[in-house]
């Protein structure tokens, strides 16, 4: 059944996405940035709702952690900030 702990992390992970980490290259209008991911790529990506709520700001160079959709890797969510 597993503790409390690790069904919350479950159900925080969307359901096959992807989790890559990046560098944020630029800021873009809309709460919207341009992440440079380790293999190269990039994407753009918005802020989590979590991360919004609990205003973490987000600024060019910052590492950050993307969720990737399988089926758009164009674009993706913030869902961590490295300190």
């Amino acid at each position: 059944m597993g503790t409390p702990i690790d069904r919350l992390d479950a159900m925080a992970k969307k359901e096959g996405a992807l989790e890559l980490e990046g560098t944020v290259v630029e800021a873009l209008p809309n709460a919207m940035f341009r992440v440079e991911l380790k293999n190269g790529h990039r994407v753009l990506a918005t802020i989590s709702g979590k991360m919004r709520q609990h205003y973490i700001r987000i600024l060019p160079s910052d590492r950050v952690v993307v969720e990737l959709s399988p089926y758009d890797l164009t674009r993706g969510r913030i869902v961590y900030r490295h300190k």
